[in-house]
C-alpha cells in the first residue's frame, strides 16, 4: 500500500517520525462523533444538491455511469463570497523560518475544539493515478459545503472499490497519509484573511476561515507534490501532452505557468484534429528523476470559465461550477452565465472526457519544457540551449498575477513578478527543484523554450501565434535565430513581432529584465534566513549573460 494510514500499535511511539503534534491533531478530529463519512460519488452529489444555496441547472451531466454519478445528475453552481481566489496571505509552513511551531499549535487546538460545535463529513481520495505513485488523501469538511467536497472527490480519485484494489498494489512509501482538515467558518482576530496552515513532513494541513475550493486542491497538491519530491520525484505545477507524429514519432512536452498564464489552453487544445494528441493533465503531474517518465495527480480539471461562451463544446463536461452566475434560457431552464460576468475568476470542475484522448501516465521522456511567461522583452518564442540558463529561466518564471488569486493589499496587478517554475505551492527549499530542472535539462537532454503569452513591443501574442509556434517545433520545421549577442540563446522569426538588436531601448529593457531576475537570485540569499538560497552557478550564470549584452 503507497502510503500509511494504519499502524501496529508497537509503531504508535513517540520515536516514530511519522508522528508529530500536527499529525495527531488534524487526524484526531476525523474519528469525533460529529464526523460522517461520505463513500461514494451519488451520496456526495446528493448532499451537495440539498446544500443551501446549491443552484442545481438544468444541464445534464454527461459520462454518470463511467465517474459513478447518479443518471439523472445535472451541473451544479454554488458561489461564495467576497473572496472568489486563492489567499497565499494566508499560507503558513512549520519548518519555515521564523514560523513559531508552538503558537500556531495553541492556534490549531482551539480551532478543533471549537469545530466540535458543528457536524462534519470525511471521504477518502487517492491522489496519483498510476501505481509507481499513489497517496491517500482524508478530507474533512463541516456541513454547508457540501458542495466543495463534492468537487473534492470530482476533482480527485475517489476511493473507490476499484481504486482502492489498485492503490494497494501501488509502490509503497514510507509516508503518512495526507489529512486535510477545513473549516470555512473558523475566524480569528489575528487571521483576518483566514490560515492556511501546513505541516508538509507529516503530510497534514488545516484549512480555516477559507471557503475557496482552490484552498483544498492545492492544499492537497502542496502536500502530494511535496511527498513526491521527497521520494525521487520533480513536482510540477504545469500541464503535459504527447503528439503522436507522422512515422511514429512522439514528442511529449510540458508547459509551465500561473493561472491566467494560457497553460491549459497550450495543454489541451488538439491543434484542429492535425495530430493525435493524448494528453495527461493540464495541472498538476510529477515526473521520474530517473526515467523521465510522467504520472497525473488528478483526473478531472479545476479550470477557469472566463474564455468560454455556454455554446462552447467544452462546456459539456463540465461537472460543478464555482462564482457563476445562473439564468433562464428560451426553454425555461436553468444555465450557467459564464466568462466571469459575475465576477473574477468564474471556476469549473469538468471531467476528464473533456480530452478526447486522456492518459494518466506516460512512459516516454519529456522532450520539451515551455516556460510561460508574460516578460514583453521577449519574442513570442525564444530557444535556450544551455542547461543551467534553462533552468535559471524556470527559476525566475516571470509572470502577472491574475483573478485566480485573492491578492492582499495595494498591489499592482499588472506588474511582473517572479514566481520559480509557476509553483507558488512550494514546501521545500527553492534549490532543491532548481537541481531537478537542471538535471532534466542536463541529463535527460530536454529541450528547453520560453513562451511569451503577452504582448510584444505592443502587439498583444495571440493564443493562435503561440499554438502554431508550437506546432512549428514539435514538427521540427522551426528555424531560430542567434538572440542578438547572448549565443546560448536564441529565438523563433514571427512577422510582427519582428527583434532590433541595434534598437538601444530594446537592449536596455532586456537588460532591466535579466538584471531583476539577478537581482531576485541574490535576494533569495538572504531572504527567510537563507531558506530558498540559491547555488552560485544560478547568479554566475545571469551575470554571463547580461555582460553579453
Amino acid at each position: 500500500m503507497a502510503t500509511i494510514g494504519k499502524f501496529n500499535r508497537s509503531e504508535v511511539k513517540k520515536e516514530n517520525q511519522l508522528f508529530s503534534r500536527f499529525k495527531t491533531l488534524v487526524e484526531t478530529a476525523f474519528y469525533g462523533n460529529n464526523v460522517t463519512k461520505v463513500t461514494n460519488l451519488q451520496k456526495a452529489y446528493h448532499l451537495a444538491t440539498q446544500a443551501l444555496g446549491t443552484v442545481v441547472t438544468d444541464l445534464p451531466v454527461k459520462h454518470t455511469s463511467d465517474l459513478g454519478l447518479p443518471e439523472e445528475a445535472k451541473m451544479l453552481i454554488f458561489n461564495d463570497g467576497k473572496i472568489v481566489g486563492r489567499t497565499a496571505a494566508a499560507r503558513v509552513v512549520i519548518g519555515h523560518p521564523g514560523v513559531d511551531s508552538d503558537y500556531y499549535q495553541g492556534i490549531l487546538r482551539e480551532a478543533l475544539y471549537q469545530s466540535k460545535e458543528q457536524n462534519f463529513y470525511t471521504a477518502d481520495v487517492v491522489v496519483g493515478l498510476d501505481e509507481k505513485f499513489m497517496v491517500k488523501s482524508h478530507l474533512m469538511l463541516p456541513e454547508g459545503f457540501e458542495n466543495n467536497l463534492y468537487s473534492y472527490l470530482l476533482n480527485f480519485q475517489i476511493a473507490n472499490e476499484q481504486w482502492q484494489e489498485r492503490y494497494e498494489d501501488s509502490v509503497s512509501y514510507e509516508e503518512n497519509d495526507i489529512y486535510l482538515f477545513a473549516d470555512p467558518n473558523w475566524q480569528h482576530p489575528d487571521f483576518p484573511f483566514g490560515l492556511a496552515l501546513f505541516d508538509p513532513e507529516h503530510n497534514v494541513a488545516a484549512i480555516l476561515g477559507l471557503r475557496y475550493f482552490g484552498e483544498l486542491k492545492k492544499g492537497t497538491l502542496t502536500l502530494a507534490w511535496a511527498t513526491a519530491h521527497r521520494n525521487n520525484y520533480v513536482a510540477c505545477h504545469g500541464g503535459i501532452k504527447q503528439y503522436q507524429l507522422p512515422g511514429g514519432n512522439k514528442y511529449t512536452m510540458a508547459a509551465f505557468g500561473l493561472s491566467g498564464s494560457g497553460k491549459s489552453t497550450i495543454t489541451l487544445t488538439q491543434h484542429g484534429g492535425k495530430y493525435k494528441v493524448d494528453v495527461l493533465h493540464d495541472d498538476a503531474f510529477v515526473i521520474d528523476r530517473d526515467t523521465g517518465s510522467t504520472i497525473a495527480l488528478e483526473p478531472a480539471y479545476f479550470d477557469k470559465v472566463q474564455d468560454y461562451p455556454l455554446t462552447h463544446n467544452t462546456v459539456d463536461y463540465y461537472l460543478t461550477m464555482q462564482n457563476v452566475g445562473a439564468t433562464k434560457d428560451k426553454e425555461g431552464k436553468t444555465v450557467p452565465v459564464l466568462q466571469d460576468i459575475r465576477n473574477g475568476n468564474g471556476r469549473t470542475v469538468k471531467s476528464r472526457y473533456v480530452t478526447k484522448n486522456r492518459v494518466d501516465a506516460l512512459d516516454e521522456k519529456l522532450d520539451a519544457i515551455f516556460w510561460i511567461m508574460k516578460d514583453d522583452s521577449l519574442p513570442p518564442v525564444v530557444k535556450v540551449e544551455d542547461p543551467i540558463l534553462a533552468a535559471v529561466f524556470g527559476l525566475t518564471l516571470a509572470t502577472k498575477r491574475s483573478t485566480a488569486e485573492n491578492v492582499v493589499g495595494d498591489v499592482d496587478l499588472s506588474q511582473l513578478v517572479i514566481e520559480p517554475y509557476a509553483d507558488p505551492f512550494r514546501a521545500y527549499p527553492l534549490a532543491e527543484d532548481y537541481r531537478n530542472f537542471r538535471d532534466l535539462f542536463n541529463k535527460n537532454k530536454t529541450s528547453c523554450y520560453i513562451l511569451n503569452t503577452d504582448a510584444f513591443h505592443g502587439e498583444d501574442i495571440t493564443p493562435q501565434v503561440t499554438l502554431s509556434s508550437i506546432e512549428e517545433i514539435i514538427t521540427g520545421e522551426a528555424i531560430f535565430e542567434q538572440f542578438g549577442p547572448i549565443k546560448e540563446m536564441s529565438y523563433l522569426p514571427i512577422e510582427g513581432y519582428e527583434l532590433d538588436f541595434n534598437d538601444e531601448k530594446y537592449i536596455k529593457d532586456i537588460h532591466v529584465r535579466l538584471q531583476s531576475r539577478l537581482d531576485f537570485i541574490l535576494k533569495e540569499n538572504n531572504t527567510n534566513e537563507g531558506y530558498d538560497a540559491l547555488p552560485e552557478e544560478t547568479a554566475e550564470m545571469m551575470r554571463h549573460v547580461i555582460s553579453e549584452l
